[in-house]
């Protein structure tokens, strides 16, 4: 047996749980969530990295949908985007009930895996989505989503992003409210994009295990959206679980200048640099064309989850691929069906069973179902925080 039929024997057991992707967000670019259009039952290889067949080649067994916007949406518009965001995940699971099903905590995870379904959870990316409001944290809670990133690339009023100037040192003390009433309901906070300074700070402050939603290791490749060792080597002793990003730009050093110049180029088209729609991808594949990319492998992320599982420990890490929000990927990884290509990676490097059932299922499952079980003793003993940001940071 070849060790990418041993992949797929291991996945068909224990599937993969990916903690970030953004398919919401490309539908809403693409076709503002008209599902006729693009029909994710249909191959969509020509437009997104995701569709229902794919998921299942790729052996996807749970996916954490991101319900992200973009940071120039702010206050007001940022959670009427967020909300539309929710909603669409939700006509998706409403649409596609044999394939997707909604799951809003672990048990729900193990009941989708016994069921054959992908087991569909949300998490929002960027804490601006909540525009400095608790009530709409815990809203957004209550519509089923179950982590949210504290930052996006841009800095918000109480807390500091990776990809901006710093500004108030990690989180002020609205921002470690924030934290303790995410831990509070339950809500895992994510520390993907955030400054490790915010990192450090949220370690300080939580109370639960937190994730990485789609990160990789600084050591490896020194890039400021990665996890320096210092935090991965503290995740043991919060029981947190950081998920290895695919983005080429953080996971290969010759891939980040590159990047850094294809993003100019898309500026200078008058593009946001993330967009994807057709017409962003046609200069990016322009640029491309005329300057070759470096390539990313799935060796190149086997080498992170190396050095991970070095630092952090075997129980403290998973896989987050942010399909659909990226223009690039790495060979072997071009999509969703690419995982089984990493296990088999792995398996080459004399990754053990236990480990790779670890690393694609039971970690992502154990970190919620802990999150759950800390919510329930914080709800015994306090009530909701409706602590403002005025009052804390003044």
């Amino acid at each position: 047996m070849s060790n990418l039929d041993k992949a797929h024997t291991l996945l068909a057991d224990f599937p993969v749980v990916d903690g970030h992707n953004d398919l919401p967000w490309a539908l809403r670019e693409q076709v503002r969530y008209d599902l006729d259009r693009l029909d994710i039952a249909a191959d969509q290889s020509a437009h997104l990295h995701t569709d229902l067949a794919r998921l299942r080649t790729g052996r996807v067994g749970a996916q954490f949908w991101s319900v992200y916007v973009r940071t120039d949406l702010t206050g007001d518009s940022a959670v009427s985007a967020t909300l539309e965001q929710i909603d669409v995940v939700d006509q998706l699971i409403a649409r596609y009930p044999d394939h997707l099903v909604r799951a809003l905590t672990a048990e729900d995870m193990e009941a989708a895996r016994r069921e054959g379904r992908i087991a569909s959870l949300m998490g929002a990316e960027g804490g601006h989505s909540i525009n400095n409001s608790l009530a709409t944290l815990r809203a957004f809670h209550t519509l089923g989503v179950r982590y949210m990133t504290l930052t996006h690339n841009d800095n918000i009023p109480w807390a500091d992003s990776a990809t901006d100037a710093p500004a108030c040192g990690g989180l002020t003390a609205f921002g470690r409210e924030v934290v303790r009433e995410m831990n509070r309901i339950g809500m895992l906070v994510d520390l993907s994009h955030v400054a490790a300074t915010t990192m450090r700070a949220a370690l300080e402050t939580t109370e639960a295990p937190v994730i990485f939603s789609h990160s990789s290791a600084r050591a490896v490749c020194d890039h400021p959206r990665n996890i320096p060792d210092d935090v991965l080597a503290a995740l043991p002793a919060n029981g947190g679980v950081a998920m290895a990003t695919f983005v080429p730009k953080f996971i290969l050093p010759e891939a980040v200048a590159w990047t850094a110049r294809a993003d100019e180029n898309m500026r200078a088209h008058g593009l946001h640099h993330l967009d994807t729609t057709a017409e962003g991808m046609k200069v990016q594949r322009a640029f491309e064309a005329a300057h070759p990319r470096p390539m990313a492998t799935a060796a190149t992320v086997a080498d992170h989850l190396d050095h991970m599982r070095e630092v952090a420990g075997i129980d403290h890490i998973g896989i987050g691929g942010d399909y659909d929000g990226t223009a690039f990927t790495p060979s072997g990884l071009e999509d969703v069906t690419g995982y089984p290509n990493l296990i088999a990676e792995l398996i080459t490097r004399g990754w053990s069973t236990p480990d790779l059932a670890k690393l694609t299922w039971q970690n992502a499952v154990r970190v919620l179902r802990d999150a759950e079980s800390t919510a329930r003793d914080l709800q015994s003993r306090r009530g909701p925080s409706n602590a403002t940001l005025d009052q804390l940071d003044g």
